[in-house]
């Protein structure tokens, strides 16, 4: 068998009408410099001086067998990760995920399991020298993981029957238990529960195949949480022109196999909703005949989008393949009759096409197939709740590298832009589905942050994240990019300078796949893609300042520097254990970056977890050992310390190495630091 690369040709067609259903995909993340505060005007005009990635900070390009090495390096060492990390006994971790950079750091994501139970927003992510090694750490719940028991007071049948229900209330069709009950730890919504996971399967309203998970705490039957496995959504046949497909030979056979990109295979489901159909194959390597009623033409379009994601991944983000093993996932097209959708789902590993409104409209495109196979990259990576703020994260990664993907194909058939279906009339006017320079022109998605957004369809939620990324990118106001013209307006009224698509989409990048995770909210991704900026370019830098811009240009957080406030964060969030009347113990912060002294109004922001608060002295030590007490043992019962101190610094140099140092002076209570922080305004 030998690999080549043929051409197909596919249509371009005036007007293609689909349902306008949104494409698709399950809150605390803490990082390590963090910028905030309000400020004045952006310039009107990029910086002239624009900084470099690190060198040391991009991530290399792991072979699957390197990156095998290091989950299994990390593996080895998991145990010791975990007692570093301050977990408890019955607490294991699993590796779940590796990266390196260039500088060797290397950045490792688990899974938790509590007393053999697995920990649903247990999630973390270790940054060190070495694979396993936790220098820094970022964590899905920064709660500890000590649920009151492990046994349910509640029967499984109850947690079916109520996850039946569920299915049943969103109009599912033929909704049967896929997965009968498993016992978990519920941890990602407030104080960590038992509780039962169902998975109900069936079809979903619209035809969509469903892997609806239902969360039921298993003492007081409560359901907790619910979200959809199987991501789907509306995309637009966007049709390429002639392009080079990577194919199979066998004998005198050609099929639709991409032997250079994992063994990606393109099947042919002919109308069925299960299986994998027939592998797309031939006499001949010509694929499609420029007619949506040519089979092959949708292939080709699924086939050509699914390659250009994998290289795009691979050659922006040196990622191989959605997993980072190598392994190339399937696409399936001809899904069910008249089925207006696409969509992503995990259990098959692979991307599935319908046809459209009378099984003459294949929504198979560039910025579709990116789209569903991001969902696979996020579910590998971050995990993104499919719900609520982390929900329209999720939705929003799909879209922002759907449209990076587009650019990087640089089709003269289908030319880069912010725009989500734009040659689909959805509206019958020729306007596009989703706007990302203004994302509430589709009259439903939202421009910016408000309180209440965690509960609007997550396709909508998503506009916060897609206007930050356009912001980010290109700037506010109006402009013209490859024909497009846009205007991004801002929360705020200000400017935001764009540094560029290039920058804004390794910044997404490794904000997603080393700061994100399940938990993930619009609060906690500014913090995630701020501490991804710091590392590639400085927490001085004019990206820096650009990403803290266009948050507050979408009303999450405030603009850097200038009256009112602004300034910079340093945060430790790595735990450390505070023995029962021992020691001292400390936990670090380096501050670079810094010009002269610490400020007169150095506010340091403490969270210690500790049964007995009452009992705890709380200093903060100074790079030159000079000691700044915050609090002194003052008795009582409270548990825990969240509070923020107010120090005169002002004698003090500010770089260097500052220390939060704690020590527990009675018996009976113990507890550990959580994490904190130094901010300068």
């Amino acid at each position: 068998m030998r690999s080549r690369t043929s051409h197909r040709r596919t249509p371009r067609t005036a007007q293609r009408r689909v349902a306008a259903v949104a494409l698709a995909g399950v809150a605390a993340l803490i990082a390590t410099a963090v910028q905030s505060g309000a400020a004045t005007a952006a310039p009107d005009t990029a910086p002239r001086t624009a900084s470099a990635a690190a060198s040391g900070s991009e991530s290399v390009k792991l072979t699957p067998a390197q990156r095998a090495a290091l989950m299994r390096q990390a593996d080895s060492v998991k145990a010791e990760t975990a007692k570093d990390l301050g977990l408890g006994a019955k607490e294991k971790l699993v590796v779940r995920d590796v990266l390196k950079d260039r500088d060797g750091t290397v950045h490792v994501r688990y899974e938790r399991t509590y007393d053999g139970l697995p920990v649903l927003g247990g999630d973390l992510i270790v940054q060190g020298d070495t694979a396993g090694e936790a220098d820094k750490v970022v964590k899905a719940s920064r709660t500890a993981v000590k649920p009151a028991t492990t046994a349910a007071k509640v029967p499984a049948a109850k947690a079916e029957a109520q996850a039946l229900s569920a299915a049943k209330a969103e109009k599912a069709e033929g909704a049967d238990v896929d997965r009968a009950p498993r016992k978990v730890i519920w941890a990602a919504d407030g104080k960590p529960v038992v509780a039962y996971e169902t998975v109900v399967g069936g079809l979903q309203h619209d035809g969509t195949p469903q892997e609806l998970h239902v969360v039921t705490d298993a003492t007081t039957g409560e359901k907790l949480y619910e979200w959809q496995a199987v991501q789907n959504g509306t995309g637009h046949t966007v049709y390429s022109g002639t392009v080079d497909l990577t194919t199979t030979q066998s004998g005198s056979t050609y099929n639709l196999t991409d032997g250079a990109r994992g063994g990606h295979k393109t099947y042919n489901l002919n109308r069925g909703t299960s299986g994998t159909g027939t592998l797309f194959s031939g006499s001949d390597d010509v694929w499609g005949n420029g007619s949506p009623s040519n089979a092959e033409s949708a292939g080709a379009d699924a086939h050509y989008g699914a390659a250009l994601t994998w290289d795009y991944y691979k050659n922006v983000h040196g990622r191989s393949g959605i997993r980072g093993d190598g392994v190339g996932a399937y696409s399936r097209v001809h899904y069910g009759n008249n089925y207006v959708n696409a969509f992503w789902s995990d259990s098959c590993f692979c991307m599935t096409y319908g046809d459209g409104s009378g099984n003459v409209n294949p929504l198979t495109s560039i910025d579709v197939a990116a789209h569903e196979m991001t969902h696979g990259l996020t579910s590998n990576t971050a995990g993104l709740n499919y719900s609520g703020e982390s929900g329209g994260l999720n939705e929003a990664t799909s879209d922002i590298f759907g449209a990076t993907v587009e650019f990087y194909a640089n089709n003269s058939s289908d030319v880069g832009d912010y725009l989500i279906g734009e040659e689909i009339d959805i509206n019958g006017n020729g306007t596009p589905l989703r706007y990302m320079d203004k994302p509430s022109k589709d009259g439903r998605s939202k421009d910016s942050w408000y309180s209440g957004i965690g509960s609007i369809d997550v396709h909508y939620s998503s506009g916060v994240a897609n206007h930050f990324f356009y912001l980010l990118s290109e700037g506010s106001g109006t402009k013209t990019i490859n024909g497009v013209t846009y205007d991004s307006p801002t929360s705020d009224g200000l400017p935001v300078t764009g540094i560029g698509r290039a920058k804004a989409e390794k910044i997404w990048f490794r904000a997603l796949t080393t700061k994100f995770t399940s938990t993930t909210n619009y609060a906690a991704a500014r913090t995630g893609t701020l501490a991804a900026t710091g590392e590639l370019y400085g927490t001085d830098s004019a990206e820096y300042k650009a990403v803290q811009d266009a948050w507050a240009a979408v009303n999450v957080g405030t603009r850097s520097g200038g009256p009112g406030g602004g300034g910079t964060t340093f945060e430790s969030t790595t735990d450390v254990a505070i023995p029962d009347a021992g020691a001292a113990v400390t936990s670090a912060i380096t501050v670079t970056g810094r010009t002269g002294n610490a400020p007169s109004n150095l506010q340091v922001a403490v969270d210690i977890v500790h049964t007995w608060s009452g009992d705890l002295v709380v200093d903060l030590v100074a790079p030159d050992g000079t000691s700044y007490r915050l609090r002194n043992r003052t008795g009582g019962s409270a548990d825990n310390i969240n509070e923020t101190y107010t120090v005169n610094a002002s004698s003090e140099t500010a770089n260097g190495t500052w220390r939060l140092r704690v020590q527990d002076t009675a018996r009976y209570d113990t507890g550990y630091i959580n994490g904190w922080s130094l901010t300068f305004p």
